[in-house]
């Protein structure tokens, strides 16, 4: 298929539509433990989770949105057909996860789509193979240290209200809940935002052909090298995933909130917290990490701090394979819409 102003546009719309899914596809994760933990209701729940995925556009950089611009694949092997199959693969394995209700990562699958698109362009030369070791050791990582960090957060918590009355403790963990469950709101949209916008820029900078000289609104969309990701694209991801949130995921809520373990108040608090904590460091660095992977990991800690038998292992056990599973999936898919589009 051949590349023109109209299917860069096309391509810019389906980026924009995957960021809405992974909004949809990814609200359980924002939402599960402040809903199971019945502090806010279902509606008001995520309205209150794309509000700060939102006010995430205005307190992060773009350190993710460049690595996915320029550290992942050989920029000159990018092109509109790559982006769009990359797109593709991410967004048939996201809607295959959320209808089985299975927490997978939509980052990991934009992640595996792209490479398996570059891939079936180019062969294994297509990838820059040092800028994928990070996102592949966080895989593991970002579970481990939500996981890490819950535990601590509970255990450090229990001490300090080992001689609270549970009543006034629960009331507490309540009002807390909100302030955590918008700590982890705003991380998750820090890191996964950037992940569309790192997509559109590597699309920009392939077609730039088509905007050099432009001097209307289309100037915008000059985009010369990922270095400098423009605002104009930074608000659209973010309103995007917000608006993708704001629909709600509610198939996957039930996994995360009850399946894995049981959450009161103050296990709530514990999750979100360790889990935004998790995910900011990850972004700081630039490291496009799956938030999925690190609530989960932080809800198995919160019920492993309590006693390990809390924990539903079968179930995360599950979770797990379905991550293992993510890259090379969405790759061997993302490889299939190549051939089919090229």
């Amino acid at each position: 298929m051949e590349s023109s102003v109209s299917f860069v546009f096309l391509i810019i719309g389906v980026a924009l539509v995957f960021d809405f899914i992974n909004g949809f596809h990814d609200s359980a994760n924002s939402i599960a433990t402040v809903v199971s933990t019945r502090v806010l209701s279902p509606g008001v729940a995520v309205f209150w989770a794309a509000f700060f995925n939102f006010v995430a556009a205005f307190t992060v950089g773009t350190a993710v949105a460049k690595t996915i611009g320029k550290g992942l694949i050989d920029p000159a092997v990018v092109d509109p057909n790559v982006v769009l199959a990359a797109l593709l693969g991410a967004i048939v394995w996201d809607l295959f996860t959320w209808y089985v209700g299975l927490p997978t990562s939509s980052s990991h699958a934009l992640l595996g789509g792209y490479g398996g698109a570059a891939i079936a362009k180019a062969g294994f030369g297509a990838l820059i193979m040092s800028g994928w070791v990070l996102p592949i050791v966080f895989i593991v990582l970002a579970p481990l240290l939500g996981m890490v960090l819950a535990v601590g957060i509970t255990v450090a918590l229990s001490w300090l209200f080992r001689r609270a009355r549970p009543a006034p403790v629960d009331r507490l963990f309540r009002r807390l809940q909100l302030v955590s469950a918008a700590l982890y709101s705003l991380s998750h949209g820090a890191n996964d935002a950037q992940k569309t916008m790192g997509i559109i820029a590597g699309l920009l900078v392939a077609s730039q052909a088509h905007f050099v000289g432009e001097t209307g609104w289309m100037r915008h969309l000059y985009l010369p090298n990922a270095d400098h990701i423009p605002f104009w694209l930074v608000i659209s991801a973010h309103a995007a995933i917000a608006a993708g949130t704001a629909m709600g995921g509610w198939r996957i809520v039930k996994t995360m909130g009850q399946r894995i373990t049981r959450l009161r108040p103050f296990g709530g608090f514990a999750a979100e917290t360790a889990g935004g904590i998790s995910v900011l460091i990850a972004t700081a660095a630039g490291v496009p990490v799956s938030t999925t992977h690190t609530i989960t990991g932080a809800i198995v800690g919160v019920g492993a701090a309590n006693r390990p038998t809390a924990v539903r292992w079968g179930v995360a056990g599950r979770i797990v394979w379905a991550w293992i599973l993510t890259i090379p999936l969405s790759a061997v898919i993302a490889m299939l819409f190549y051939l089919l589009l090229h």
